[in-house]
């Protein structure tokens, strides 16, 4: 006599679901793929690549498109290709800074739709107040949405310290915010029920440049954020590297001068009072207020004067601690330090130079952000899809379908 084992039946339909939203995970990746390249990336047989191509197309996620890549199923019979459905689920994505809200409507595949933005002025940055600025930018772009398009979730980048275990800000320094739940204040501001992941802005804008722009196919790599402060986020192996609380890649208060200015972390000459925001101000003669602005006053500045160079020097020399500890293959110069890399090249190498390992050096390349602004806004969207590639079927049972139409109430 034979029979199922306690729990078979179980364990088939993880086993299912988690190859369902392995398969949709390739599909963003690649925007358009073929079936026998997909057999390849899983393992898995040409039947069961089909059943699952299948119950995504039913989903509406996935739809049926031309032969892609080099893969053949049979000899002089091509591949079916699988692309993303045009009018599929979306996210709306929140790269959060200290003047300026951004928001936008993103699908999968990384594609950018509607986008929106308004500034944040200093006297009205309680986070209640920007969390009614962030949801009004909401509606705005899922209003061009198609209204059988299900909204999957928000991903919110916020520029501070955010707890993995529930996004709560712990530490928003330059926005003032300490412990702040700033997705359930978002979602009583939209007056809707989405999920809502939050995360660090250089721990997002590394896992884009990771997944779509100039780190493609590196597996080590550090995103360094210029947004008034300084923060990296760090892929290492491939993963993200969030430490224990989430606070991992606070590369701005590494001690540089132990004589030098106060930082606002409480200590005295972190990094970050050399090479950050307010450093770069005083070089150039830009007031302080206008720091959230500093990329684009560097961007208009043709001159490389000794200040410059200097901060340029100092940037490199930090860069190397990073470097020795961390040997990345590539670090990303993402905000102000795309600007101040370009007018001070020499000056950021002399200094990486000076302090790091020959070893680690060699591994090393310094590059701009290939995603530009884009870089943040769409590690926000990444991880706002993340409960999706976990379990398509359960994530889109529980979407919200013409997000519009209930804003709109």
């Amino acid at each position: 006599m034979t029979g199922r084992r306690p729990g078979q039946g179980t364990n088939q339909e993880a086993v299912r679901r988690h190859n369902l939203g392995t398969l949709l995970r390739h599909v963003h990746g690649a925007g358009a793929i073929s079936r026998a390249e997909l057999t390849t990336a899983m393992g898995l047989n040409r039947s069961t690549i089909a059943d699952l191509v299948g119950q995504l197309e039913a989903l509406g996620v996935t739809e049926q498109g031309r032969p892609v890549g080099g893969g053949r199923a049979k000899a002089g019979r091509p591949s079916a290709g699988v692309e993303l459905a045009a009018d599929g689920p979306y996210v709306v994505a929140v790269d959060l800074g200290v003047d300026l809200a951004m928001v936008a409507r993103v699908g999968l595949g990384g594609r950018l739709h509607e986008r929106a933005e308004a500034a944040i002025v200093a006297e009205e940055s309680e986070a209640w107040q920007v969390g009614g600025v962030v949801a009004g930018l909401v509606r705005q772009v899922v209003a061009a949405a198609p209204g059988t398009a299900p909204l999957v979730g928000l991903g919110i980048s916020v520029p501070g310290l955010v707890r993995r275990t529930d996004g709560l800000v712990r530490l928003a320094p330059n926005l003032d915010w300490h412990d702040v739940s700033f997705a359930g204040i978002v979602l009583a501001a939209l007056g809707l029920e989405v999920p809502v992941r939050l995360g660090n802005d250089a721990d997002l804008g590394a896992l884009a440049e990771h997944r779509r722009g100039a780190g493609i196919g590196i597996d080590d790599l550090i995103y360094l954020s210029g947004n008034c402060g300084v923060g990296a986020g760090v892929i290492a192996h491939g993963q993200r590297l969030e430490g224990a609380g989430g606070y991992a890649g606070e590369v701005g208060h590494i001690s540089f001068d132990p004589r030098g200015l106060p930082c606002h972390c409480g200590g005295r000459g972190c990094w970050e009072t050399e090479v950050g925001g307010y450093a770069i101000a005083r070089a150039i003669g830009l007031p302080q207020r206008e720091v959230p602005q500093l990329a684009a006053a560097l961007g208009a500045w043709k001159e490389r004067t000794p200040e410059l160079s200097a901060i340029a020097r100092s940037l490199g020399l930090g860069l190397s601690t990073i470097v020795n500890i961390f040997n990345p293959e590539l670090i990303v110069l993402g905000g102000y330090f795309s600007e101040l890399y370009g007018l001070c090249a020499d000056d950021v190498h002399t200094g990486l130079g000076e302090r790091s390992l020959a070893a680690s050096i060699d591994a090393v390349t310094l590059a701009v952000p290939s995603l530009g602004r884009d870089s943040v806004l769409l590690g926000a969207a990444e991880i706002a899809f993340e409960a999706l590639f976990a379990d398509p079927e359960g994530a889109l049972d529980g979407a919200v379908v013409d997000a519009h139409g209930q804003l709109a109430v």
